[in-house]
Order: C-alpha cells, then structure tokens, then sequence
C-alpha cells in the first residue's frame, strides 16, 4: 500500500470530503491544474498497462482542434491524486494514483464536458517497436532498465528483487518492448509494471500466507465494508512448474527444471489426491539449470495459490496497491485474508469502489 498516515486510514470510514487533483503536464513544461467533475483510475494487474484513467472536465473550450492546444495528445501527461481532507480544506492528505499519458480528448464543442482517457507510462514503452533487431542481455534489471530508458531518458526504475543473469534474448522488428520488459522479469520470477509515483518497479507478488495485511475492511459501525462475495475453483492452480530455457544464438544447450508442491500436508501435494497439474513457462532468458530452478520455484508460489476470488465494495481506498494482503471482515462475523487483484477509485463523490481479488485464505 502507498505510505498514509495512520489518520489517512482511520479518516476513509469516517464522513469526509475527498480530495482530487488532476495536473496536467505539457510538453512546454507547464503545469496546469484541470477543473474535473469525475472519472476514475483503473488499477489492474491482469492488465499489461497496469494503470488506466478517465476524467471528466466540465470545459468543453478545452477541447484541442490543433496540436497545440492544452489537452492536445501529443506528449502531454496527468498526474492523478485523491486524498481525504480532515475537516479544514487546508488540512489534507493526498495519494497519487497515477502518472498517464495522454491519449485521447474529446466532447461536445457546444456544451461539453470533456472526456480525458489515458494509460501509464508503460505505454510509451509499448509503443516504440523495434525498427532493427534489438538485443537484451546481461541481467534481468540491466536488461528492463536499458528497455524502459530506450524509450523515457529519464525514467525513475525501482528493482525489488535479487538480480539474476539472463541468456541472449533477441527481439525482431515491430516487436513490443514492453512485452519483452514482461518475459525478463518473469525469468526471475517477478512482474515489471508502473506505480502511482510513475516509477518501474521490478518485484515480486507478496506471499498471501506470510505478508501482513495492510488494510482491515469491516462491516458494520465504523468500518468501510459495503459488501463482499466469494468463490473458489481449481482451474487455474497448477501444483508443478516446470521451466525451461533454450538459446541458441548463445550456443547454450536446453536447459530445464521442475519444482514441485513437496509438503505432503498441502491440499496441493505433488501426486496427492489433488494429482499432478503442471504449469509450463521457457525463455530463452534462462541459460541454465539453476536459473530455471529459480524461475521455477518462484513461479510455483503464485502458481499453485488457492484460486479464490473475492469482489469486495467498500469505502475507497486511494492507497492500495495490487498485491496488497487485506483483512476482510463479513457481516456474518467471518473473516478471510484477501490479495488485492484490481480496483478502480472514483474521482467524484460517491463513486463505488470494487475491488477484485486472486487469492484468499480463512483468517483465524
């Protein structure tokens, strides 16, 4: 979850005001702050372009009829923020929740309003295909730091993980870099994608058994619980993984390694009553049998995580991230521990706020 205050938290299941802020940043380096009157910031990590938004602004003179005009979409970029005021409109707290691209502005010329849509900056990377064969070597951060920089100078890159070596990885023309920055960190079994601040971040998903929820979601008097369902099924959660690496411009032979669920106590076990369901991942990233344990290994720990779903509503939360664990109490008294898999966060009052999830587990 983004850094709050303790007061931030404890002030979203009290009657307030939220705050929003949408800035948009011209190519000519001014800044200017937009009047809006709603629109919203998708959050989604099935998502290559984990950030979304769409906002609404009441003006309709703002709509571009030439390259440069104010909201024209050739470079332009938003940064989107919604925070809680606590009582006094100069005593407030803000969380960003998102740096976007530009894409797309249009309305009525007559009475508007405005609609503004835009992705994260994963898309400018997206975007800047290949028009040579490019090739990315070295490490898995090396490699996705030279990848995002090739297309944004100076973008900010966060790794949270143990840096591994990767094989030769070739990428033709028209290819889509941003796909390739996906491949890599998946070698080490980590996820690439932008966060709230704008910055690549390379880690891992949290682990749903061992990671301390950030968020309690409540129902009844003073919590932020609207309404919640559950659902469980079996597809989709592997209990093997087996990884496998060729590369051929390297002149490395194939190389691969299965990880399995060996604890004869999981429902999961590896040849147990669950019966073997492996999953099956290759790279040419991988040159050798240890990388492809660590690949395999890693990608075990989501692979074979309960295939639990939630859909939750409650009372928006600017702050949370996916992957975040969450501590869900239902009106019945039972609690669960939930891993966040998506939201979105209205930028009006009164907006809904769902949030889907990957995994969950019964909280004691």
């Amino acid at each position: 979850m983004y850094p709050v205050s303790d007061r931030f938290l404890a002030r979203l299941a009290e009657s307030h005001t939220p705050e929003t802020r949408v800035q948009l940043f011209l190519t000519t380096g001014d800044v200017v702050d937009l009047d809006h009157t709603g629109g919203s910031v998708t959050v989604d990590r099935g998502q290559a372009h984990r950030r979304t938004c769409t906002v609404t602004v009441p003006d309709p003179a703002l709509i571009p009829r030439t390259p440069t005009d104010q909201l024209a979409t050739y470079g332009a970029r938003l940064r989107i923020s919604r925070g809680v005021e606590y009582g006094h409109p100069t005593d407030t707290e803000l969380v960003p929740l998102g740096v976007f691209r530009l894409d797309s502005a249009e309305g009525d010329l007559a009475e508007g309003p405005v609609t503004l849509q835009g992705k994260d900056l994963s898309a400018v990377v997206a975007d800047d295909k290949f028009t040579t064969r490019y090739l990315a070597s070295g490490s898995v951060i090396t490699a996705i730091t030279n990848l995002v920089r090739r297309s944004i100078l100076d973008a900010d890159i966060l790794p949270l993980i143990d840096d591994v070596n990767i094989g030769s990885r070739w990428c033709d023309v028209e290819a889509d870099p941003w796909a390739v920055c996906m491949e890599i960190a998946a070698a080490a079994g980590a996820e690439v994608y932008c966060n709230a601040d704008g910055v690549f971040v390379i880690s891992t998903l949290p682990d749903l058994l061992t990671t301390e929820p950030v968020w309690s979601v409540e129902a009844g008097e003073g919590g932020v619980y609207v309404s919640g369902s559950r659902g469980m099924t079996s597809d989709g959660v592997h209990n093997g993984v087996l990884a496998r690496g060729e590369n051929a411009s390297d002149g490395i032979p194939p190389v691969q390694a299965l990880a399995v669920d060996d604890d004869p106590g999981s429902p999961t076990y590896w040849g147990g009553p669950y019966g073997r369901r492996p999953l099956f991942y290759s790279s040419s990233t991988l040159t050798s049998t240890m990388a492809c344990q660590n690949a395999a290994r890693v990608k075990l720990i989501e692979a074979k995580a309960p295939n639990s779903s939630g859909d939750l509503a409650a009372l928006p939360n600017p702050a949370l991230e996916p992957g975040d664990v969450i501590r869900v109490t239902h009106e019945d008294g039972s609690r669960e521990l939930h891993q966040v898999a998506s939201f979105s966060v209205p930028l009006d009052l009164g907006g809904d706020f769902p949030v889907a999830t990957i995994s969950a587990k019964e909280d004691a």
